[in-house]
């Protein structure tokens, strides 16, 4: 565990069309005294939306790298939706030995 000053790391993982659950979770893991690592770019709620998604390897990639940086992922799964991304994201985080927790708990796959 990567532990700063007695604060975990944690990523944030989820569709980029969550953007205000983002805001919202992110606000709270930092006031709980967390360091918060969220996505860079909220792809869904951008005008160049075409544009950004020919970077969507670019952005994969450094979100897994941000995985790799954190002692566990906290995935934004509002009404239990886990889009292809995030569950390629939720695996890899399960390969690193990363504890893994839901915004939704009760709607997480198995």
């Amino acid at each position: 565990m990567t532990v700063i000053n007695g604060r975990k790391i944690i990523t944030l993982c989820g569709s980029t069309r969550f953007k205000k659950e983002f805001e919202e979770v992110n606000k709270k893991l930092t006031l709980e005294g967390n360091i918060v690592i969220s996505v860079g770019v909220f792809v869904h709620n951008e005008e160049e939306k075409e544009e950004l998604l020919s970077k969507k390897k670019l952005l994969d990639e450094i979100h897994l790298d941000k995985i790799r940086l954190a002692d566990e992922i906290f995935v934004i799964n509002k009404d239990g939706y886990i889009g292809e991304s995030t569950k390629k994201e939720i695996e890899f985080a399960k390969k690193l030995g990363k504890p893994i927790r839901f915004l939704e708990p009760d709607k997480a796959p198995l």
